[in-house]
């Protein structure tokens, strides 16, 4: 007979191998569990789920439902990230922290950042950080433009980031997304910032629209950058868009409308990590001109440049 048919030596009462997620989802249940002083009954009872299904969450072997995972964070009296794993939850000193921040207003929290960015960042000093100045916000604003023409009035280099970033990846921006994906493309992206940081000690900067996605490099660019959010009505930002040759906001849409639609979303989306800028200026309705007159006198009253 074929040795292919007995079982192999010593695997009679091997476990299945556990999915590395399920199987940290089951530690963090079952040592919440006991931190709150809950028997396995105890808890499916206040959680009015199965006690079978908890205790094979608990051996990892369990694929649990979002409304059973909620049903076990109320009745363990933490939240679902905790449950679940984030970084937050990770230790006593996180979850302090965590509690310490829990229900501040938007300023309390931006003076908490600002003071841990302090002790644990290494922010530019005030004269060195407004000797760079970086315009943000969404693509169509005039960042390019803008940032050009103020580089050219004041003689310092003119930095676009994208292009830095290809520079960093060895190919474009394209080829960075269709081969390597998003992730790959915010990695390229800080290291391009680092980079420009390192060699500029002054210049004009247009940051990708998306910056803000990756809180990391944004925050390195609040820190060493005098920000300007650069902004326009999202009629304006497509007008511009379109006007340029880029067709890619109408891909994929039935219509105009909807292309709106999803461009007014990602304004409303970004627009609160946009305003942590310095300073705040609307291109809407202005010529390109009257633009760069307005925002080269609104920067020079505000940093002494002239």
């Amino acid at each position: 007979m074929d040795s292919s048919t007995f079982p192999a030596p010593g695997r009679a009462d091997a476990e299945p191998t556990k999915d590395p997620f399920l199987a940290r989802l089951g530690e963090r249940t079952r040592a919440l569990r006991l931190r709150r002083g809950l028997t396995r009954k105890g808890l499916a009872r206040a959680a009015d789920v199965s006690e079978r299904h908890l205790a094979n969450v608990e051996m990892g072997v369990g694929n649990a439902s979002v409304q059973f995972l909620r049903q076990l964070a109320g009745a363990l009296d933490c939240t679902l990230a905790e449950l679940v794993g984030d970084e937050t939850a990770s230790s006593p000193e996180w979850l302090m922290i965590r509690e310490l921040l829990r229900g501040r207003t938007e300023p309390e929290l931006a003076q908490a950042r600002a003071a841990l960015a302090g002790l644990f960042g290494a922010p530019a000093a005030p004269l060195a950080r407004r000797r760079r100045i970086a315009l943000i916000g969404l693509r169509g604003a005039g960042k390019s433009t803008l940032g050009r023409r103020l580089a050219e009035a004041w003689n310092l280099p003119f930095i676009e980031l994208n292009r830095r970033i290809e520079t960093v990846a060895g190919c474009s921006l394209d080829e960075i997304h269709s081969l390597y994906g998003p992730a790959a493309y915010r990695r390229y992206e800080r290291r391009a910032l680092e980079d420009v940081l390192r060699r500029e000690p002054q210049a004009v900067i247009a940051a990708p629209g998306g910056i803000v996605s990756d809180p990391a490099t944004f925050s390195q660019l609040l820190a060493q950058c005098y920000t300007v959010w650069v902004r326009a009505s999202p009629e304006e930002h497509m007008r511009r868009v379109v006007a340029q040759g880029d067709t890619r906001p109408m891909a994929g849409h039935a219509g105009n409308a909807e292309a709106m639609n999803d461009l007014r979303r990602i304004l409303e989306s970004r627009a609160a990590f946009y305003a942590k800028a310095d300073a705040i200026f609307d291109t809407t309705g202005l010529s390109a001109d009257e633009a760069f007159e307005s925002l080269r006198r609104q920067l020079e009253d505000d940093l002494a440049l002239a």
